[in-house]
């Protein structure tokens, strides 16, 4: 009887541990982050590792948002967009954006502040450098 009741203690403490581990998720913040095209007040990328999305803060400064805003009125200064991600060994991506011949996705890596883009056109590939951010804070979220 006693290895009985020591079994399912243990089961339990196991399925708590095991709960309590699953409930917990990374989101990263990579912040003030410096284009290499564009200009932005504010430009910053959160990576939420359990539900698979990046979220995107930025507000264009002057400059940029005039040079946008004379071929499309509906840019606004003050923008936020959602994409999913997944993740590869110890790279993030960005859901693809485009054509299956022609697309383009994010790509972070774990222990880096850079953002690379990806291109692919017709099975050629190309990765360059799109933002540097200048602080990345990881967090521990609990659920």
């Amino acid at each position: 009887m006693k290895k009985n009741s020591q079994f399912y203690i243990l089961t339990l403490v196991l399925f708590i541990f095991t709960m309590a581990g699953i409930s917990r998720a990374e989101i990263i913040i990579l912040s003030s982050c410096d284009n290499k095209k564009d200009g932005f007040l504010k430009n910053e990328y959160i990576l939420d590792l359990r539900k698979s999305l990046m979220t995107r803060n930025y507000v264009y400064n002057e400059k940029t948002f005039k040079k946008y805003r004379i071929t499309d009125l509906s840019i606004k200064k003050k923008n936020t967009t959602t994409k999913f991600i997944y993740r590869e060994n110890n790279k993030i991506f960005t859901d693809k954006i485009g054509y299956p011949q022609f697309y383009t996705q994010l790509v972070f890596e774990l222990e880096n502040s850079n953002i690379m883009i990806k291109t692919v056109i017709n099975e050629e590939v190309g990765i360059s450098l799109m933002s540097e951010c200048k602080k990345i804070e990881r967090f521990e979220k609990e659920s």
